[in-house]
């Protein structure tokens, strides 16, 4: 159950995953995510589909490893299954779609926002995708979101392909020439979408981001996911994933992501030292 159907390197830190999944798949909307386990050894986290086909019963994932668990999930091959998959989860982003929007996403956010930009093409508005990454090696997906989008913008930030600078510095770009934006939505790391939010909410530009603070179980149980907006205390994995983001507390929500950074690197040293150790 839930087996890797297909399985393509992306960048040297980067996969994208096909599972079987056929009722996951079916109740799919653009902006969910799953929640998966590796292996009973690993954790479960959550994933944003970065695709689906109910149809064809599969869901798709880019994931970038940079822990244990996402090592863990980067290590699976094709005929293998996950341990525990589950979704979809959270609520469907919502869309207007009748203006210009913008997607913007940072690292493994470009595979995030190709279903939202799918959603879009079914509405009356146009759509403009801002990808960015380190460098050229580390871009994904360009070619896939040229096809949904009517524009792509690719950002570098040594300038090996595209604009030379961050995400936020395009998106500025294009405010600043004027360019007509009636809504932004960005996926990445935390600190991208702090960015992004800090560029649109001077020029009072409505701005979704979709956060993704530690998470256990993703049904609104254990706590752990909860991030204040607006003053109010809610929950990532029921409440969200997306929320506004002129509203959000980044400051306490970036302070929070940081609380277990030792033990997750203790964990990546221990789970590197296994991998490499010699075979007697």
């Amino acid at each position: 159950m839930y087996e890797i159907i297909e399985k393509r390197t992306l960048t040297p830190v980067t996969k994208v995953i096909v599972i079987a999944a056929p009722l996951v798949a079916r109740a799919a909307k653009a902006g969910q995510f799953v929640m998966l386990r590796a292996r009973s050894s690993g954790e479960r986290i959550p994933v944003t589909i970065t695709d689906f086909d109910a149809e064809k019963g599969t869901i798709t994932i880019v994931v970038q490893e940079v822990g244990v668990t996402s090592k863990m999930i980067g290590a699976l091959e094709v005929g293998e299954s996950f341990t525990d998959f589950a979704g979809p989860m959270g609520e469907p982003i919502t869309l207007a779609g009748n203006g210009h929007t913008i997607c913007v996403g940072g690292g493994f956010g470009a595979g995030a926002i190709l279903t939202i930009l799918k959603a879009l093409k079914d509405k009356p508005g146009r759509t403009t995708a801002i990808v960015g990454a380190r460098n050229a090696e580390l871009l994904i997906l360009g070619d896939v979101l040229e096809g949904v989008a009517d524009q792509i913008f690719l950002c570098t930030d040594d300038g090996s392909k595209g604009y030379k600078g961050f995400v936020t510095g395009k998106l500025q770009e294009l405010i600043n020439a004027g360019e007509t934006i009636d809504e932004v939505i960005a996926v990445g790391p935390m600190m991208m979408m702090r960015a992004v939010a800090g560029v649109t909410t001077p020029a009072g530009i409505k701005t979704q981001v979709s956060l993704d603070p530690i998470m256990v179980d993703g049904t609104g149980m254990c706590g752990a996911c909860r991030v204040t907006v607006d003053g109010e205390t809610l929950f990532a994995c029921v409440d969200g994933p997306f929320f506004e983001a002129a509203k959000v507390n980044f400051d306490e929500l970036v302070r929070r992501n940081r609380i277990y950074k030792d033990e997750e690197a203790d964990a990546l040293n221990r789970y590197n030292s296994e991998c490499h150790r010699p075979v007697s």
